[in-house]
């Protein structure tokens, strides 16, 4: 999208949820082991290895709770909602599954006649897809309000362990809609941009700082400002070293990163850069004006959506 299309696109209200069951990273079934076949230094600190998030509730019970507290804190009921689009990086594999997903999380919301777009295949980065085929709708002006959701749980146990990452349980949610004057917990839509390589999307293959810098360049083009004026990156929290090691080597300085819930929260899926978001925001570190950049590395894509807070 160019600068003049997405003039006036907001992000409002994030909001998420995190599975109910907190748990130490070395009481993770198959920790020690997984470690040790890795010769991984045993270092926490190092790595950024702390709490993961586990639930018992299902994904579609997860985006409920999620998509609620963002219309709760938009001050939007219902029948505000013009559109949903789910995002998830894995979809029941039966496909007579997909209308009961839908079905479960429409009933939840309150909602009923509305679309539903579903949102997958980029992995990690699924949320911010999301987020730009919402921010398209609003700015061709097919809707006017889109509740974008986002929702993921491990299948099991030994899924939470992961070569770059302890996996989380979780949802994360917002509305992306047209400009509405005053409302609290707004991010103007300044620009997106990715950049991709069919060929580094082979599995076990290093996500790309290469591709993070093209995708800056962009970016930056789009909105004319350079990364150094970025004032937040919101990233995913993978362990703590490959973050920083690629983040670095993709032009952003360490103050830019708040790593903080790679201990804290674990790797939530593609919901990372909004709960990131969200705690930047109720620590008190965001400003009126200032630039964060939502961002999401997988193998083979950099996806990212750079916003102003209002």
């Amino acid at each position: 999208m160019t600068t003049t299309d997405i003039r006036r696109v907001v992000l409002r209200a994030p909001r998420y949820v995190l599975g109910e069951i907190a748990t130490d990273h070395s009481e993770i079934d198959g920790f020690a082991a997984f470690v040790e076949s890795r010769r991984m230094v045993p270092d926490a600190d190092m790595w950024g290895w702390g709490t993961v998030r586990r639930t018992e509730l299902d994904t579609a019970a997860l985006a409920v709770r999620a998509g609620l507290q963002s219309m709760e804190a938009a001050g939007v009921e219902p029948d505000g909602i013009d559109a949903l689009v789910l995002c998830s990086t894995t979809f029941p594999s039966d496909v007579g599954e997909h209308g009961d997903l839908i079905a479960s999380v429409l009933h939840g919301l309150g909602l009923d006649d509305v679309p539903v777009t579903g949102i997958t295949l980029n992995r990690c980065a699924t949320l911010l897809t999301g987020l730009q085929t919402a921010a398209t709708m609003v700015a061709a002006g097919r809707h006017r309000t889109v509740l974008v959701i986002t929702t993921d749980a491990v299948p099991d146990e030994s899924a939470r362990l992961a070569d770059f990452a302890l996996f989380s349980d979780g949802a994360a949610a917002c509305l992306v809609s047209r400009w509405v004057d005053g409302v609290p917990e707004s991010y103007e839509w300044v620009a997106d941009s990715h950049a991709q390589d069919a060929a580094s999307m082979l599995r076990g293959t290093e996500i790309s700082a290469d591709l993070a810098k093209t995708a800056n360049q962009r970016l930056c083009a789009e909105a004319g400002i350079r990364v150094e004026e970025i004032d937040g990156l919101l990233h995913n929290n993978i362990f703590l070293p490959i973050v920083l090691m690629k983040e670095v080597q993709a032009g952003f300085r360490p103050c830019q990163l708040d790593t903080s819930n790679i201990t804290r929260v674990g790797h939530c899926f593609a919901a990372d850069p909004l709960i990131n978001l969200v705690d930047r925001q109720s620590a008190g570190g965001v400003h009126p004006g200032g630039l964060y950049l939502l961002a999401s590395s997988v193998s083979g894509l950099r996806m990212c959506v750079l916003l102003r807070a209002v």
